[in-house]
């Protein structure tokens, strides 16, 4: 089986790439592009930055050199669910963004998960209040790329995935506001993230070390997860 996996940055295949084999580096039009087999699949990892619209091109170019059977969004989330914990992986049975609804395939695992609604919104969800009121909406998890990714799967008529792991809780305040900083490009810009950081250094350093380690172990649950996976 062929699989394109889309994600917004490269750090969230790190724990694919782990898992995977023959990797090589095709020329192709996005940010970073990788081909790869991972259990047995024929698989391309394309990062291209967060936001729906930088996903939507992601799949519209790999797809130009990669005849995918099926399109996985990837990567990771914010827990919505106070059950969730960092490092959960989180299948989406639906996403939603502004109003539409996609439905997603789900993949057979004996690994741990949890199933859910996933929420796809165009900014980084900071507050408690924030993931409280996409709680209510019925949400699981929150993420920036999934209904980008949906759009294009349902207009090529290929089978759409999504499954993201928990990198923050649904119950935390992010002292850092990351969307002060995410560029037209849809990368977050370091300089300013950092700057921004030393003006309440006490906490906003620590705050991003502590996520950096998360976003490592999360990354690893996710290909352990991912490499399982029956599609």
């Amino acid at each position: 089986m062929k699989l394109l996996l889309v994600a917004a940055d490269a750090m969230e295949f790190h724990g694919i790439l782990a898992h995977s084999s023959e990797i090589r580096r095709p020329a192709m039009a996005v940010d970073w592009a990788r081909l790869a087999t991972l259990g047995g699949h024929s698989v391309m990892l394309a990062a291209n930055g967060a936001g729906a619209k930088r996903a939507s091109a992601a799949v519209d170019r790999a797809l130009e050199k990669f005849d995918a059977d099926a399109v996985i969004s990837t990567g990771f989330c914010g827990a919505l669910d106070d059950e969730l914990a960092i490092a959960d992986v989180v299948v989406a049975s639906e996403v939603t963004a502004a109003g539409r609804r996609f439905t997603a395939a789900i993949p057979s695992s004996a690994r741990l998960h949890h199933t859910g609604v996933v929420c796809s919104i165009d900014r980084v969800a900071r507050t408690a209040g924030e993931k409280r009121a996409l709680r209510a909406s019925g949400g699981t998890a929150v993420e920036m790329e999934a209904a980008g990714v949906a759009e294009r799967a349902a207009a090529k008529g290929i089978k759409f995935y999504c499954i993201r792991v928990v990198t923050d809780l649904a119950g935390e305040d992010m002292a850092n506001d990351f969307n002060l900083a995410l560029r037209p490009d849809g990368h977050f810009a370091t300089i300013s993230i950092l700057s921004r950081a030393l003006r309440d250094p006490l906490v906003r350093l620590p705050e991003l070390v502590r996520l950096r380690n998360r976003c490592v172990r999360a990354s690893r649950a996710l290909g352990e997860f991912i490499a399982d996976c029956r599609y």
